[in-house]
């Protein structure tokens, strides 16, 4: 068996955003209701969401003979156990009021969209329920807003009488009039009925009374009630009017307490709260009856259909009765079925689970009857199935949601009096054609609102998945599309905002809250359920009938007979009512920015529209672009620039500040306009800052200026209206002058495309066009103009990339970001460094290619040169940016700027290099190794700053190579260019070692990196140069004979070491055979010294090994002139890469070059160790073995082919004709080093 699960729950919900009056409920909170209805079972659950009524107290038991005619004491006063229900009975004949359901939609926000299918009046629900058992005639307004349906009821008579009066919906009035009944009237309510309202009004009033005594009442009270109940009647109960708008006088006029602000427009991470929550709409238009009149709102469950419904039914408690409905009934007239159903819907819904009813005759009590509501469906006479009752409901329900499928349309649920035919009717579809103006439909406004309010709080929820971002776009499509911008350009402005809003453009979420509209009063009245009955025959004649259906075409759906309601899912719903709309959520950023600007410029748009001021600004035309020019600055341009952008410390101030003047445009501080504005500038700002930062990802730097540009002149604006910059708003205009500062940054580096950023820099599309004009209203856009300018000497682009981080920096560091940007501040350190360490290599650059000129004059150093030196060094250049980067303890980029002050000490000591008369070098001078050891020193730090290797490979070994440069330069100038008028030549000698082995130390061979051959490179030239040397002294050496004895050890040791390390390369074929020749001619000076026979053979032939190594460079010489031929022969190879050509063809002339001059040093040495090999051979006294005259026999013939060979033949056959003469040599000397070589 089913039960029925009736429990009232706390009324205390986190969604409820109304002030609630008291808490209690009207059933029990603790026990729940179970209550079986035998084998007519269906689910429902009832929570009450608000209750303005008061704790429950048992009603007062009247005694039997009470004359109900006769008015008690308390008739007519207010009263909270009666709620609005008493005194409305005659107060009002108001059915319903037409915007209920959007009362209750505006004050439960959270649950529209998705939670709740149906939201309205409980006598509405009720209506809807008894079709199939009622001939009365239903009249319903149907809206959609995401899934939920909004039920009101439409009042045709009044709509006509309304009609007459003012001439709207005219063009309804002549439909209804055409298809449906061609003739109505309004029938008046008899007397009757006006005296059993009365009746009910006093039992009512008699039940809460304690004792229950009849009072005589002025008869002009109860005449003046009377005539109330007579003329409330015609009264009309809809708005008077919906298409104006309240004025900025009648606005500031409403007390500022009932000033409502609304939904806080999305977030925007850089506004102050207060300045975050535009109002939506003034009170005069939320005071136009979109009020929630309800003494109770509760959600019901009716099986699978979620309501919110809204309820006056009063209920009493106490004692042993904890909950309980009150009705009256005349004993003369049976409960009928229509009665019964509306008695259990009405304690389904409160989640009352018993009723008392009290029986009277013509006004006189006769008895009390309890009765559960479980009972009620079989009461006699009015016995129901509630199975089909919640057939009806499902099929109604499936049936209005495939029909009613357009969000913001009225839709008109029509049944006439006695017809079985139920029609639906898209309204607003109908005026369209009728060619009235939408603000004809007074549903209008309340369902833009209440479209805007659904999307607002989708927004604010914090839970709230980006999935979802679809359907809030579309209901803000369509609350724009509803409205007039003339007549409603706030909440147009605020709905473009939130379009905008839609599209994050960063990563902060901050939530700020909304309140919901809401208004405040209760009219409606308290129907009892005679009223139902009376209308059946009362309204008959209001209402054909007879009257079929002439023509329905104009119909959207019809249901032909209304016993198909009590079919089981004869309707089922087969429209999604919320389809999953595609957010377009593009990845192309320009395009997600462009359609941010778009719904910006719209807000702005009817933001301006809104301003009713006239203003002084010239009209501007918005298809004209306006010039973004640029200027080309004079020297004194960064003076200039450094003190407009020391101004913008001057906007800063205590946030909360508020302007006391009027902006330019005429807009009044503290108004939506201007906090809307203040929002949308700041949106606009992102957006285009968001536009550069791509941009310049995407080496657009003409376009990337542009948008920077854009995003300052919309800060600037922002500033000009704003009274007091909030943080937030200085971290992020922070970001732009950093961003600013890296695209001129980019454009001083490439300024070879500068005519073609000039071109995009220049180019403006419609919409920012439009946009600059909106700017242009509030300020001048100018305080930046400079600072975005495209200019065209990169000099000036460089200090305006350093002032525009300076600005920052500035700024951060000031009080009021100063523990709030410590993350920003340390990118903008490293970019403040690094733009710094930019202008100090600009202004090196200029230095050495002035000095690259001063050399083809022999020119001395000059003040300009020096003048380059000190701006170079310290004036905000190196010596700044070491300390921007020791700030953040950045190592590497200190090493870096270190690195570069050593190439400055290196180009300041070049330029003190002494020429002598004949324009020749002179002697290595004290100025440059001042600067030498200087550039040392810097190189040392920047190891030292680094520490280790594995700290920044790339950066350690780039240090370390330039040390290792700077020792080998140095030891080389005082090797060649030897001051040898200041020191003598063995300190020099041993300041050349000392230096040289220094060079040597940073000398990296054992890891493998693309510098290694340049260092075995290095290496072996160090090890030639000492052995050079060390020949040298040994050759000019007179005494000492030890101290000879060394540098002879030193130089064979060296010159060992050149030749292992040039065996080593292949690209060093000229320097290796250099090297032994050099090797070959100290042995041969040695010999030279030598007076015995023996050991100068010993010698000699130790010397012929030495001349047989050549022959791997030899080797290597003859690769490379084949290949070289090859090339003159093949054109074809014309198409390989110029680099290549250059490169082969340069080291081929150098190599021909060397070799022909090193050839003609090998073959008369060669010549003169052959010579002397053979004569010392052939005169030696001893007896020479066979193998010694073998090996003088190949001595002979090798020396004649030497003697023999032509001089003119090819470079190529020469070397190729000494491989063969040094191959033949090969064997007989059984070298070890000459297999290896070979």
């Amino acid at each position: 068996m089913n039960v029925v699960n009736m429990s009232s729950q706390d009324k205390k919900t986190d969604s409820d955003p109304r002030h609630e009056e008291d808490q209690s409920s009207t059933a029990s909170e603790d026990n729940k209701q179970m209550i079986c209805l035998g084998n007519n079972e269906v689910k429902s659950r009832a929570v009450v969401k608000y209750s303005a009524a008061p704790p429950s107290s048992s009603y007062a038991l009247l005694q039997e003979k009470t004359d109900l005619k006769l008015p008690p004491a308390n008739w007519l006063r207010e009263n909270p156990q009666l709620g609005t229900a008493g005194t409305t009975v005659l107060g009002s004949s108001r059915k319903s009021n037409p915007f209920s359901s959007f009362g209750m939609a505006y004050d439960f926000i959270d649950c529209i969209g998705d939670d709740v299918d149906v939201v309205s009046d409980s006598e509405n629900i009720k209506k809807l329920l008894k079709i199939p058992y009622s001939k009365s005639h239903v009249s319903m307004a149907v809206h959609r807003v995401g899934s939920t349906l909004l039920l009101d009821e439409l009042d045709i008579q009044e709509l006509f009488m309304r009609s007459s009066q003012t001439g709207d919906w005219t063009w309804l009035k002549e439909f209804y009039q055409r298809l449906i009944d061609q003739k109505w009237q309004r029938k008046k309510k008899s007397k009757e009925h006006w005296n059993e309202k009365a009746i009910l009004s006093k039992f009512l009033y008699y039940s809460i009374n304690s004792d229950g005594t009849a009072v005589p009442v002025p008869s002009d009270t109860e005449q003046a009630a009377e005539e109330g109940c007579g003329t409330a009647a015609e009264g009309p109960s809809w708005p008077a009017t919906f298409s104006s708008s309240t004025t900025e006088s009648e606005e500031s006029a409403i007390p500022k307490e009932e000033q409502v602000d609304t939904y806080a427009l999305g977030h925007v991470s850089s506004v102050p709260k207060e300045q975050n929550l535009p109002t939506l709409f003034n009170e005069g238009e939320n005071s136009q009856d979109l009020r929630n009149d309800f003494v109770r709102n509760i959600l019901w469950t009716f099986e699978d259909i979620h309501m919110l419904v809204g309820s006056n039914m009063p209920i009493f408690g106490g004692g042993r009765y904890p909950a309980v409905s009150l009705r009256l009934r005349d004993n003369n007239k049976p409960i009928n079925v229509l009665t019964g159903i509306d008695y259990w819907l009405d304690n389904l819904m409160c989640n009352v689970p018993e009723l008392v009813m009290c029986f009277h005759v013509n006004g006189i009590v006769q008895k009390y009857e309890m009765i559960k509501t479980e009972d009620i469906p079989d009461l006699e006479n009015s016995t129901f199935s509630t199975r089909v009752v919640k057939d009806i409901a499902q099929n109604i329900l499936s049936f209005l949601k495939s029909n009613c499928t357009k969000e913001g349309h009225t839709y008109w649920l029509f049944k006439a009096s006695g017809s079985d035919i139920v029609k639906l009717y898209d309204l607003t579809t109908l005026c369209e054609e009728a060619a009235e103006e939408k603000c004809q439909n007074p549903f209008t406004l309340p369902v833009a609102v209440l479209l805007y309010k659904v999307a607002s709080n989708m927004i604010l929820k914090k839970s709230q998945n980006r999935k979802n971002y679809g359907t809030i776009r579309t209901l803000l499509l369509n609350c724009i599309k509803l409205l007039d911008e003339e007549r409603h350009p706030q909440i147009i402005a605020s709905a473009h905002y939130m379009l905008a809003e839609l599209f994050q453009l960063d990563d902060v979420s901050e939530d700020e809250d909304g309140e919901s509209l809401r208004g405040g009063g209760s009219e409606d009245s308290y129907s009892d359920e005679e009223e139902e009955e009376e209308e059946e025959e009362d309204e008959s004649c209001s209402y054909s009938t007879s009257s079929e259906p002439q023509d329905d075409s104009k119909a959207v759906a019809i249901i032909k007979s209304v016993r198909e309601l009590s079919v089981p899912e004869k309707y089922k719903s087969t429209h999604q009512i919320r389809p999953n709309y595609a957010f377009p959520v593009s990845q192309d950023k320009e395009e997600k920015c462009r359609l941010v600007l778009s719904y910006v410029l719209k807000s702005l748009k009817s933001v301006d529209s809104s301003i009713k001021k006239e203003s002084d600004l010239p009209a501007a035309d918005p298809s004209t672009p306006i010039p973004l020019k640029y200027e080309e600055r004079s020297q004194n341009g960064a003076r200039d620039v450094e003190q407009e952008i020391a101004l913008l410390l001057d906007r800063v101030g205590p946030c909360n500040e508020e302007l006391k003047v009027p902006t330019r445009s005429g807009m009044l501080p503290g108004t939506w306009q201007h906090r809307m504005k203040l929002q949308l500038f700041l949106k606009a700002s992102k957006a285009y800052y968001v536009l550069s930062d791509a941009a310049t990802n995407l080496l657009k730097y003409g376009r990337a200026l542009r948008y920077i540009k854009l995003a300052l002149q919309c800060h600037d604006a922002y500033c000009s209206i704003s009274g007091g910059l909030h943080p937030q708003v200085l971290l992020f205009h922070c970001q732009c002058l950093s961003l600013c500062g890296d695209v001129q940054l980019m454009l001083a580096q490439n300024a070879s495309n500068r005519a073609a950023y000039l071109e995009e820099y220049n180019y403006q599309t419609k919409d920012d066009q439009e946009i600059l004009h909106c700017l242009h209203r509030e300020s001048s856009c100018q305080a930046f103009s400079m600072a975005t300018d495209l200019a065209s000497d990169p000099e000036y682009q460089l200090i305006i990339s350093s002032k525009c981080y300076e600005a920052a920096h500035d700024l951060l560091t000031s009080g009021v970001l100063k523990d709030q940007g410590q993350e920003q501040l340390g990118q903008v350190l490293k970019r403040l460094g690094n733009i710094r360490n930019e202008i100090g290599v600009f202004y090196m650059n200029q230095a050495a290619a002035m000095q690259a000129e001063k050399q083809e004059v022999h020119r001395s150093v000059c003040m300009a040169e020096q003048e380059l030196w000190k701006k170079s060094f310290s004036f905000s250049c190196f010596e700044k940016g070491m300390q921007d980067f020791n700030a953040i303890s950045d190592s590497v980029n200190t090493a870096l700027l270190l690195c570069n002050i050593g190439r400055l000490m290196r180009i300041c000591a070049q330029a003190h290099c002494v020429t002598t008369s004949e324009h020749s070098r002179g002697e290595f001078s004290p100025e440059e190794a001042l600067y030498y050891n200087k550039a040392i020193d810097y190189y040392q730090r920047a190891l030292k700053s680094l520490g280790c290797r594995e700290s920044h490979s790339a950066v350690w070994d780039s240090v370390n190579w330039e040390l290792s440069t700077t020792y080998f330069t140095l030891a080389t100038l005082l090797q060649d260019y030897a001051p040898l008028s200041r020191k003598a030549q063995e300190q020099i000698e041993r300041e050349v070692t000392e230096t040289m082995m220094k060079s040597l130390r940073y000398c990296d061979l054992q890891t493998e990196s693309a510098r290694q051959p340049l260092y075995q490179y290095r290496a072996a030239t160090i090890h030639h140069r000492l052995a050079s040397m060390y020949h040298s002294c040994y050759r000019n050496q007179v005494g000492d004979e030890s101290v000879r004895k060394q540098h002879r050890a030193l130089a064979e040791q060296h010159y060992s070491k050149a030749v292992r390390l040039f065996i080593s390369l292949s690209d060093a074929p000229c320097e290796m055979l250099r090297t032994l020749l050099e090797r070959v001619a100290f042995a041969e000076f040695t010999m030279a010294g030598q007076n015995s026979s023996a050991v100068k053979l010993k010698t000699l032939t130790g010397a012929l090994e030495i001349m047989c190594e050549t022959r791997h460079a030899f080797k290597l010489i003859h690769k490379d002139l084949l290949e070289q031929q090859e090339k003159m022969l093949t054109p074809e190879d014309s198409d390989k890469p110029e680099e290549l050509h250059s490169d082969s063809s340069s080291s081929s002339e150098l190599n021909t070059e060397e070799v022909v001059k090193l050839i003609g040093v090998f073959e008369p040495s060669f010549s003169f160790l052959l010579l002397q090999l053979i004569k010392l051979s052939t005169a030696s006294k001893r007896k020479v073995s066979g193998k010694e005259e073998e090996q003088v026999k190949i001595y002979k013939n090798v020396y004649s082919r030497l003697l023999r060979a032509e001089k003119s033949i090819p470079l190529i056959q020469r070397v190729f004709l000494f491989m063969e003469l040094l191959d033949q040599l090969k064997t007989p000397t059984g070298s070890d080093e000459a297999r290896s070589s070979s």
